[in-house]
């Protein structure tokens, strides 16, 4: 857990989206012809690139998914940003992890200029020295290539970094990039797919994670 450099994923790890996100993918898809009444259906959407789950989901065309995503952002850039809370212990965490000597970043697959939004409406910036995203344009949107972004723009040496995320794609990211990870279990990755990713630490509550990183010094 000595680690210099923490990368943090931002949907489902530093706060809890559900609302914001479920409730813009419905409306995205009511322009498209498709109610969905129980928003619990929708929680897949979080984490992962929209335009990829607006494909895989309801196995939309290209151009149908990146519509999708546009009607997304029509909902979500007013409204959804801020149905949104930051998860119990996190702030404690991110003060405990500065006092420690430790750079924090965030390296999300929402578009930077949405992470930067939601993080300055939760007055979290302050705490990171990088914010990267995703382009508006759906470019570097995989999370191996906002990893590496982060890593090669800040220079950082991979035995000195270790990312944090709670669905698979930022464990696969981390491991693509040559980092450690830790699985955030509090968030919307189930154990199994966690797991099945061989994190380098799994906690089930942000609290374990508190408790981890309080009992080490860099």
């Amino acid at each position: 857990m000595k680690y210099n450099h923490i990368l943090f994923d931002l949907d489902g790890t530093l706060t809890d989206p559900r609302e914001g996100i479920t409730k813009a993918v419905k409306y995205a898809l009511a322009q498209h012809g498709i109610n969905v009444s129980d928003l619990s259906e929708l929680e897949c959407f979080i984490g992962p690139p929209l335009q990829a789950t607006f494909t895989e989901k309801y196995h939309f065309s290209e151009a149908e998914a990146w519509e999708a995503v546009l009607s997304y952002r029509e909902y979500f850039k007013d409204t959804g940003l801020y149905e949104n809370e930051v998860y119990v212990g996190i702030r404690q965490l991110l003060d405990l992890l500065l006092s420690q000597g430790r750079q924090l970043y965030v390296a999300t697959s929402k578009p930077t200029v949405f992470a930067e939004t939601v993080l300055e409406h939760f007055q979290l910036t302050a705490y990171f020295s990088m914010v990267c995203g995703s382009e508006l344009d759906g470019t570097r949107s995989a999370k191996t290539e906002i990893i590496q972004h982060v890593l090669d723009t800040c220079r950082i040496h991979t035995s000195e970094a270790v990312m944090i995320g709670d669905r698979k794609f930022d464990l696969i990211g981390a491991g693509n990039c040559g980092i450690h990870s830790i699985a955030a279990g509090y968030g919307y990755g189930s154990e199994e797919e966690l797991r099945a990713c061989q994190p380098t630490y799994y906690f089930k509550t942000v609290e374990e994670m508190l408790r981890s990183f309080a009992s080490l010094a860099v």
